[in-house]
C-alpha cells in the first residue's frame, strides 16, 4: 500500500515537473539529465519519460 502511493506521488510530480519526479526516485543519473534534456525539448516528452521511468 505504501509502495502505491509513493508511486502515486511520483507521477504527480512527474507530471507537474517532470525533471524533479525523476530525481526525486533517481537521484542525479542519467535518468535524470535524459528527462531534462527532453523537457526542455518540449514539456510532454519530458512527461512522457518521467512517467515511463518511474513505472518501468
Amino acid at each position: 500500500m505504501a509502495d502505491n502511493t509513493a508511486t502515486f506521488i511520483d507521477i504527480l510530480v512527474a507530471i507537474i515537473l517532470p525533471p524533479l519526479g525523476v530525481f526525486l526516485r533517481f537521484g542525479c543519473g542519467i535518468e535524470f539529465w535524459i528527462c531534462l534534456i527532453l523537457t526542455l525539448f518540449g514539456y510532454v516528452p519530458g512527461i512522457i519519460y518521467a512517467v515511463y521511468a518511474i513505472t518501468k
